[in-house]
């Protein structure tokens, strides 16, 4: 059995862990130098060094001053850049929240953690309805649906953290949700008719808020960019805590943590909207869409 890449042994990876450990790791090898000296500049082994490129632990002030002396860039931008993600990892590792107590969320705990922390969330779904727009009905649906979630006790209980994860939605200052959804997903009968049809109903009246966005993109429309797959944009308001994107597939997950990966992903999300019907437009049709089951 293989273990999560977030998880090995007592230590976590964090994304923005793996994002820091990533400049940290560009900035050693610009300079020419090796873990080995890196590791001397912090008079630690060469096995913390490899920690902190990979995202294992957390990063102390200390050490990002020290590694950025001896990389040639003490007192810069890129060294406060650095502190200040290193603060904010630091900030998140340590944060406690409802989702710290469902195991049942398995590598999903990470994205979960850091959509609490988001203040902006773009999504584009091509096969369903976005997690944080879903009825329990149809969220239970998905579940049974999926082998991979197991027994059906397991199955309520996702049900019952997606519907936490929904609070979001509700807080104050409430969290923005942009939502761009394929046809395909609103007419895919998930858990049958009537499930469906409160599904969509429920979509509309959640698309009024003024927070939340839903763009449609029909079978009309033919051709798009987002043919080759969902993901997700997280935002936040906080220094150093770059854009990051989250794709899930059936086996595995992706993450991107900002760079040309995320502002790829961001141009790609603003071209699905420009295909998608407007807000307006895009309530209308769902609600025809209701009417037609």
């Amino acid at each position: 059995m293989t273990e999560s890449p977030a998880k090995q042994g007592n230590s976590t990876s964090s994304v923005l862990g793996r994002r820091l450990g990533g400049e940290l790791t560009g900035l050693r090898t610009a300079a020419g130098l090796t873990q080995p000296q890196a590791a001397q500049a912090l008079t630690a082994s060469t096995a913390k060094v490899a920690k902190l490129e990979r995202g294992w632990v957390p990063v102390r002030d200390p050490d990002i001053h020290a590694l950025c002396k001896l990389y040639g860039v003490e007192g810069t931008d890129t060294e406060r850049s650095l502190l200040d993600l290193a603060r904010v990892d630091r900030e998140r590792r340590k944060a406690k929240g409802w989702w710290n107590n469902h195991p049942e969320l398995g590598e999903m705990q990470e994205y979960v953690a850091l959509e609490n922390a988001a203040t902006v969330i773009r999504t584009w779904q091509l096969c369903f309805v976005p997690g944080l727009l879903q009825t329990p009905a149809y969220a239970r649906a998905l579940a049974s649906g999926n082998s991979l979630h197991g027994h059906s006790d397991n199955g309520d209980r996702l049900v019952a953290t997606r519907m936490a994860r929904q609070q979001r939605l509700d807080d104050e200052p409430p969290l923005e949700l942009k939502a761009v959804i394929h046809e395909a997903a609103l007419r895919h009968l998930v858990g049958g008719t009537p499930t469906m049809r409160e599904q969509l109903d429920h979509l509309g009246e959640v698309a009024r808020k003024p927070h939340v966005n839903v763009n449609v993109i029909p079978f009309s429309h033919g051709e798009h960019v987002g043919m080759g797959g969902s993901f997700n944009i997280l935002s936040f308001a906080v220094p150093g805590a770059m854009d990051v994107v989250y794709a899930e597939t059936a086996l595995g997950q992706f993450w991107t943590e900002g760079g040309e990966g995320a502002a790829a992903h961001e141009a790609l999300f603003e071209r699905l909207v420009r295909s998608a019907l407007s807000e307006r437009e895009s309530t209308a049709y769902i609600r025809s869409l209701s009417k037609e089951l």
